[in-house]
């Protein structure tokens, strides 16, 4: 007759609560040997051990619990290849997380900026805006100006008027001059001018709706607001950041440890956004950059981000002369990757006024 463990015992000799063990029950990870039909009370075989210790070790190695279901379900020398892939990930992802720690310390530790530094950078810039090879319209816009850099994205069926209302919403900031003292609020109420820009294009009961990534040039920093899944990056000397997170459920499953990369790469709802404006949603992240000489700003749609890889987008930053130079090169990737959607660039580089 196979001895049976009480749940706490079982969960004594493997480390694992009676929590833990009742939610892997659920998700039918590693069930009881036996459940008492009066009282709901779960036992476990002394044979489930190895499995109980396998999910434990792998948890502690921050592994997904979908992904450690289809581990678990390999023979010992495939589930050996799964877990060295996972590492490897594990590895490279956290390569990237230092390298923007490194960025983030720079950022928070430099000095704040005089004035006479306002006085000495500028920016230099370049848009540029396709169809794609796909869809029949493209509902994208972008603006690039001395002060302002911005990229919306519209959707549904007026989502080119919705785009096209967000960016000229913003394009005020253009001609005003500000500080970085109250750039935040300026954007803040340029944003929900937008947002009601946007809920006007909509007529007859057609949807319209649009993200948004916009930087503001105070001189001397940049302010950033930004709502949906176009995005916003940093080239510096350490390499390329993001500085913008999606607002979309992919990116949300992704931050709670739910999905790996390369499943929120094919996942079905990768574009539902969670955020936009028009939608009713329209609370965007808003907070300052510092700036520094040789900095590349770029802004770009989905067009680009969802078939260029970062490290790509990389590369033709850095190997373009200008900002007109690196939009082309850019929106040619996604081109030659497809180009299932509207593809828009915009690329800022922080110059010395003087040079």
């Amino acid at each position: 007759m196979t001895t049976l463990l009480t749940i706490g015992a079982f969960a004594k000799a493997t480390r694992l609560s009676p929590k833990a063990l009742r939610l892997y029950d659920e998700l039918d990870l590693l069930r009881p040997a036996r459940v008492d039909p009066d009282t709901g009370y779960r036992y476990y075989a002394a044979d489930q051990l190895d499995r109980a210790r396998l999910v434990a070790w792998l948890r502690r190695l921050g592994m997904p619990l979908a992904r450690i279901r289809e581990v678990c379900a390999l023979d010992a020398a495939s589930a050996a290849r799964e877990v060295r892939a996972f590492w490897a990930r594990v590895e490279a992802e956290t390569a990237v997380r230092r390298d923007l720690a490194a960025f983030l310390v720079d950022h928070l530790s430099a000095p704040p900026s005089t004035e006479e530094d306002t006085f000495m950078l500028e920016l230099r810039y370049a848009a540029h805006s396709d169809r794609g090879l796909v869809r029949p319209a493209n509902q994208d816009s972008a603006y690039a100006g001395a002060r302002l850099l911005a990229v919306a994205d519209g959707f549904g069926p007026r989502g080119g008027p919705a785009s096209s209302a967000a960016v000229e919403a913003l394009k005020v900031l253009d001609t005003e001059e500000v500080t970085a003292g109250n750039v935040l609020g300026l954007l803040e109420d340029a944003v929900r001018g937008a947002d009601e820009a946007v809920r006007g294009v909509a007529g007859d009961g057609d949807e319209a709706g649009t993200t948004l990534t916009a930087l503001l040039w105070t001189g001397s920093r940049l302010a950033l607001a930004h709502i949906g899944d176009t995005r916003a990056y940093v080239r510096r000397a350490e390499g390329l950041f993001r500085i913008t997170n999606d607002h979309t459920v992919v990116q949300s499953l992704l931050d709670e440890g739910r999905l790996t990369p390369e499943e929120a790469g094919v996942h079905p709802q990768r574009s539902l956004l969670l955020k936009a404006l028009g939608t009713g949603t329209p609370v965007p992240d808003v907070r300052l950059h510092d700036a520094v000489a040789g900095d590349r700003f770029l802004l770009c749609s989905d067009g680009l981000s969802s078939v260029v890889p970062d490290a790509e987008v990389d590369r033709l930053l850095v190997a373009a002369d200008d900002p007109a130079m690196a939009v082309r090169s850019l929106v040619g990737a996604a081109r030659d990757a497809g180009a299932p959607d509207n593809v828009t660039c915009v690329v800022a580089d922080v110059v010395d006024a003087a040079a």
